[in-house]
């Protein structure tokens, strides 16, 4: 017979290595206790270095920093990067660059690259990313300033919130994870964990 599985619920076994709050909502879903860690990294992109890779460098670099602070537990890191046409899109911060980023892919198609990495307790790493294209309808600036102006989604990469308003933008979505287009992958943090 088993013992039971007792959880030290003051020290939880996952930690999420991040700021977002999308993410934590996200993997409030799974019903796991965790704690955040928030990690200190520079999310700067090196030079000529693609929008799919810096995601994976930056997944990997906060679950590793964090992992130096919490030895001992699962550590899960993510991060996503928006691509068009092979160029970063930053998060916009303001109104008028939200509004920029919005008439730019206007009619146009984002790839967002959502990379994940988690560490295990005994040091190991397992990856993974999930891309999922976005088709934008063609907006009027009617629109797109109405949408900023009630969403103020300046701090997401493209100025676009799936889970709110940001799904009368669009036309269509392709991913293998819907999740992801949030900011972390359930299905491959379920699949990487298992």
């Amino acid at each position: 017979m088993s013992k039971p599985v007792h959880l030290d619920l003051t020290h939880p076994r996952l930690v999420l290595a991040s700021s977002s709050p999308y993410r934590r909502d996200l993997l409030e879903r799974l019903q796991i206790p965790f704690a955040v860690e928030v990690p200190s990294v520079d999310e700067s992109a090196s030079y000529g270095e693609l929008p799919s890779n810096l995601a994976r460098r930056l997944a990997r670099a906060k679950a590793l920093a964090v992992a130096d602070l919490c030895p001992g537990r699962f550590i899960v890191g993510s991060d996503q990067v928006v691509d068009i046409d092979g160029q970063v899109v930053s998060k916009p911060g303001d109104f008028d660059r939200a509004c920029a980023q919005l008439r730019a892919v206007s009619g146009k198609s984002l790839c967002f690259h959502t990379a994940l990495c988690v560490v295990a307790p005994d040091g190991g790493l397992r990856e993974r990313t999930v891309d999922t294209q976005v088709w934008f309808r063609t907006l009027d600036e009617a629109s797109i300033v109405a949408y900023v102006a009630q969403e103020r989604p300046y701090d997401c990469a493209g100025a676009f919130k799936v889970e709110r308003l940001g799904i009368t933008l669009i036309e269509k979505i392709s991913s293998a994870d819907s999740t992801a287009l949030i900011g972390l992958p359930l299905i491959a943090l379920v699949t990487l964990s298992c």
